[in-house]
């Protein structure tokens, strides 16, 4: 086993190695661009979020879409992922996970807009669509459909289902200690997770829409507001810590003992790699649920879609790393060398309510990717093996829930991380070769015609 999870651990580090940082920021890069800056229509983007086009073909309205993609979105990685960065990486990383945040927002506008360009109807009315259909109906390269559908369908059980199920049951355990021993917690934990998550997703893309569309605004506000308080205590180092930030981020100066230029080297490798593996764009999962969306172009769930990591990133992984980096300033007694631990420490300055937010937000946050991946994974399923294989993947799904409770996950952890990886490369390969379709659309839509009166056609 240990030879195993060290071989693992070593694939894991090539596949999120250096190529694929460069492959998934170029991406980014080169969307930005030919699309012409397509974050100009962010604010757009927000106001149709949460509008609707009743009368428009789609399982879910645009912001059920969208919520469920949040859900599957936002996660520890917001949390824990921006304090091991700046850990790691300094405070210069929150910058570069940040500017990851602003240009992966074209590259998330683009898969949300290839999933409604190529999705299909099936003969019960629904929607499927994705990087799979975009490769097979866009580019006629099904074998590669396959390969992403079955890098998905496994990384849902290890990312999207055990490995939170697993963050839920060991907060809880801490929670409880003292009043129930850790492994009873776990166990009753992952009864009661799995039988919640049996309820919602036995309804489908409908009823897993409906939870996220009420839990995701409600778990996101609350921990935001906790920011914001933290942020007021310490508003007098607020200035400061943007400055660090700032200065670090493009240091030249030796980290460590190192040579010149390691320290801005060493925060853009995990500000990047953090806010590429948090906002997942380029992943080629939100665009699965983007393609049940109720809506009468491609371009206006592009957009909607792309708020995803506007808020993912651009929003609360930068609110985060303010947070960390001022309480770092503020509190002799808070270490940057303090890792995952950077935010609860953190947290641990609100009286009283604190360390409840914190908790609260880690198990909402594990909680919603629970549901959010279900369908990526369900809809990657029918694909492979045809909708009958839905309800045999909905049971090995809920099983694992309660398993990732009460397990060790080391091994889970980074098959997950390949998974991931893995599931990455062709889309990204159908973004790249199908970007001139993008720029085709996005030029007559976004930039020749005024959307809110397309819609009304």
């Amino acid at each position: 086993m240990e030879t195993l999870l060290k071989l693992t651990e070593q694939v894991s580090a090539f596949v999120w190695g250096l190529p694929m940082m460069i492959l998934l920021l170029g991406t980014h890069l080169f969307m930005t661009f030919r699309l012409k800056f397509p974050q100009r229509k962010i604010w757009t983007a927000i106001k149709m979020s949460v509008q609707k086009d009743d009368k428009a073909n789609g399982d879910v309205s645009q912001f059920g879409a969208l919520a469920t993609s949040l859900a599957a979105t936002i996660g520890t990685g917001n949390i824990i992922g921006v304090a091991t960065a700046v850990s790691l990486g300094g405070p210069g990383a929150v910058l570069w996970c940040w500017m990851t945040g602003v240009f992966g927002i074209a590259t998330k506008y683009s898969e949300g807009l290839l999933a409604i360009k190529y999705r299909t109807k099936t003969q019960d009315g629904r929607m499927l669509g994705g990087p799979m259909y975009a490769l097979q109906n866009g580019m006629n390269m099904k074998w590669l459909a396959v390969l992403f559908c079955v890098f998905a369908a496994v990384a849902s059980f290890g990312i999207g289902n055990t490995v939170q199920a697993n963050a839920i049951s060991e907060n809880l355990a801490l929670v409880m200690d003292g009043q129930m021993s850790p492994e009873h917690t776990k166990m009753v934990t992952g009864f009661l997770l799995a039988a919640l998550v049996g309820f919602v997703i036995i309804g489908g893309v409908k009823s897993i829409a409906r939870w996220c569309a009420t839990l995701v605004p409600m778990m996101a506000l609350l921990y935001i507001l906790g920011c914001i308080y933290i942020l007021c205590v310490n508003h007098s180092y607020l200035g400061e810590a943007i400055s660090l930030i700032l200065s670090e981020a493009f240091s030249m100066k030796a980290a460590g003992g190192g040579t010149a230029g390691t320290m801005v080297m060493l925060a853009a490798r995990y500000g990047i790699a953090r806010g590429l593996f948090s906002n997942e764009s380029g992943m080629g999962s939100a665009p699965i649920v983007a393609a049940a969306a109720q809506t009468k172009n491609p371009v206006r769930q592009a957009l909607v879609s792309s708020t995803g990591t506007f808020w993912d990133t651009v929003v609360i992984c930068a609110i985060t790393g303010l947070v960390i980096v001022s309480s770092i300033i503020a509190n002799p007694e808070i270490s940057q060398e303090d890792g995952g631990m950077l935010t609860k420490k953190a947290f641990g300055m609100i009286p009283y309510a604190g360390t409840p937010i914190l908790t609260f937000g880690i198990i909402t946050f594990a909680f919603s990717t629970i549901l959010g991946w279900s369908y990526y994974g369900e809809r990657c399923m029918e694909y492979l093996a045809g909708k009958r294989s839905i309800v045999f993947y909905r049971i090995v799904y809920i099983l694992l829930v309660y398993a990732g409770s009460t397990m060790s996950l080391a091994l889970v952890w980074n098959l997950a991380d390949i998974m991931n990886a893995l599931m990455t490369l062709p889309n990204l390969v159908s973004l790249l070769l199908l970007s001139g379709v993008i720029a085709k659309e996005t030029q007559h839509y976004l930039w020749e015609k005024n959307l809110d009166e397309e819609s009304e056609k």
